[in-house]
């Protein structure tokens, strides 16, 4: 194995910090600050934040990126639709990464990846001219080998691989579907890595589904917020990174003897 080939060591975790913002935003004002919260993301062991500007800032605003550009001192991941408008404030803020999503004003949270396969030039250009400008380029994609081998011709730096079917048939205690899409994603994260792409992973996880997804070799990063979010209500936001952190430290360490079932 070539040393671009390896397999990644130990296993990122990415705070998304959107909700604090919803919060924030449903009475008005300054609090609770998502920027503070990120702050205290990282002293508890994050190794970034992740956060989504959308076209309706109904959670995360412009002010929220530039103060967390400019004070964080973990990488910003800046999720974002492929528009003219969120290019160009990225562009104009420079984020360590970029994660492409799609995006539609009706729904609650992101459905399903991006179609990268059907993607229009805009989304070519676009990872263009971010990589042009220094920036990593992630693509939110379905955990199929045709949105990965799409991703890899397009240019991207990174694949980051849904995981909200599987969640969402945990939570059903479906488990013949369960290990269909546990399969999947393991599947695809080969896929993708041996196509030279970085690979994350992220959607809906909780405490009692992170160890799967966590144990799969070629996966580097998870981003997780939404949950997290609400345990921090609950019980703190330190504590409930802190016990995120240790469930994929224990099924990452025991990945070589095929994990632990945590369902």
């Amino acid at each position: 194995m070539t040393k671009e080939n390896a397999l990644p060591g130990a296993l990122r975790l990415g705070i998304n910090v959107d909700h604090v913002a919803t919060v924030r935003n449903a009475r008005g004002g300054r609090h609770p600050d998502p920027v503070r919260a990120a702050h205290l993301a990282v002293e508890a062991g994050a190794d970034g934040i992740t956060a989504h500007l959308r076209e309706d800032r109904r959670h995360i605003r412009d002010d929220d990126i530039v103060r967390l550009k400019a004070e964080l001192t973990r990488p910003l991941n800046f999720e974002m639709a492929a528009t003219p408008e969120m290019l160009a404030l990225a562009l104009k803020t420079v984020p360590h990464a970029c994660c492409l999503v799609p995006e539609k004003r009706e729904e609650r949270t992101t459905e399903g990846g991006l179609d990268v396969i059907g993607a229009g030039s805009f989304l070519e250009r676009c990872i263009g001219e971010l990589k042009s400008a220094g920036i990593r380029v992630s693509l939110f994609i379905e955990p199929d080998r045709a949105p990965i081998e799409a991703s890899a011709r397009l240019g991207a730096d990174i694949v980051e691989l849904h995981t909200g079917t599987y969640c969402e048939h945990a939570l059903e205690n479906d488990w013949q579907r369960v290990e269909k899409e546990v399969q999947r994603i393991v599947v695809a994260a080969r896929v993708a890595h041996a196509a030279g792409l970085e690979v994350h992973a992220g959607h809906g996880l909780t405490y009692n589904t992170v160890g799967e997804i966590a144990a799969i070799p070629e996966i580097a990063e998870l981003n997780i917020g939404h949950f997290l979010i609400g345990e921090a209500i609950m019980i703190g936001l330190r504590p409930a990174i802190e016990r995120m952190s240790a469930l994929m430290r224990e099924a990452r360490s025991s990945a070589g003897g095929g994990g632990s079932r945590r369902i």
